[in-house]
């Protein structure tokens, strides 16, 4: 992609830094917050957010959406292990197996789970992407950013970003496609 092309994708997404809260206490309530998979001291930090909010009354459920594309990798059960140990109850937190990408994750929390309004869980780096990703597919969506440290890594995470940053505004504004697993709608998130 040119330069310009990809400097006005980037101020385009970036644009939706306003709807990231300033901490979980400032965030509103909504019915649910999706929290999105990953590994290590990264997927941790942003399930303990989500339980944060959970325990704050600023969320009901939580949606743990991740990978889980191997039989040896199950992000979406390692983040529901982690929010049963920190006492949310299994009642309350619903997982999506096939959030592969984050366009996946938000377009099948819509019309797989039924949410239309969310406070969206990951990290500050990752977070402008999303809720332009969510507001693009027409939900209503805030951010939470659920950096506890620094992490290794994290030069990699900023430019990995702004390659996925291009292919989210490409799949957002032209393409629109339909995530590669959809199927039927499990529950009502809303």
């Amino acid at each position: 992609m040119p330069l310009i092309f990809s400097s006005f994708v980037l101020a385009d997404v970036l644009s939706c830094r306003h709807l990231i809260c300033a901490s979980e206490s400032a965030a509103p309530i909504r019915p649910v917050a999706i929290v999105f998979g990953a590994a290590g001291a990264v997927l941790t930090d942003r399930v303990e957010t989500g339980v944060e909010l959970y325990k704050a009354g600023k969320v009901q459920k939580l949606l743990m959406t991740g990978d889980n594309s191997r039989d040896d990798y199950n992000e979406p059960d390692a983040m529901r292990s982690i929010a049963l140990s920190l006492g949310v109850p299994s009642s309350d937190i619903v997982c999506d197996f096939a959030g592969f990408r984050t366009y996946d994750s938000l377009y099948r929390a819509r019309e797989i789970f039924g949410v239309r309004s969310a406070i969206l869980v990951t990290q500050g780096y990752h977070l402008p992407r999303a809720l332009f990703l969510g507001r693009k597919l027409g939900l209503d969506v805030v951010g939470v950013d659920a950096a506890k440290r620094r992490y290794a890594g994290q030069a990699g995470f900023n430019l990995r970003e702004f390659a996925a940053i291009q292919v989210a505004w490409w799949q957002a504004m032209v393409t629109h496609p339909r995530p590669k697993y959809l199927g039927k709608s499990e529950a009502q998130l809303h």
